[in-house]
C-alpha cells in the first residue's frame, strides 16, 4: 500500500492517468504534455508501474501504456468504505 500512496502522492504521476483514463499513450506522447525531461517522465511511469496502477505494452518500438482500472477501482472502493466507517461511528 505505501508503493500506491507514495504514486498517488506525485501531482505529475496523478496528471499521467488522468490523461490514460482518455486513451492509452507512449511515453513520447506523455512526455509531450509536460514541461520536464523524458528520463523523468520515465521515472514516473516506473512509480505507476511498480504501485500497479498502469500497465505496458509493446507496440513495435513503442511502449504503450494503459490505466489499470482494476487497481483504481480498488483504491476507490477502499477509500469509500474507511469514509463509510467514519460516518457511521
Amino acid at each position: 500500500m505505501n508503493t500506491l500512496f507514495k504514486a498517488l502522492n506525485d501531482a505529475t504521476r496523478r496528471k499521467i492517468l488522468q490523461m490514460l483514463q482518455d486513451k492509452d499513450m507512449t511515453a513520447g506522447e506523455i512526455a509531450n504534455e509536460f514541461d520536464i525531461s523524458k528520463p523523468s517522465i520515465s521515472h514516473h511511469l516506473d512509480i505507476l508501474k511498480q504501485a500497479k496502477l498502469i500497465s505496458s505494452e509493446r507496440d513495435g518500438q513503442f511502449i504503450r501504456y494503459a490505466i489499470n482500472t482494476t487497481v483504481v477501482e480498488e483504491v476507490a472502493n477502499w477509500f469509500l468504505e474507511i469514509l463509510n466507517k467514519s460516518d457511521s461511528s
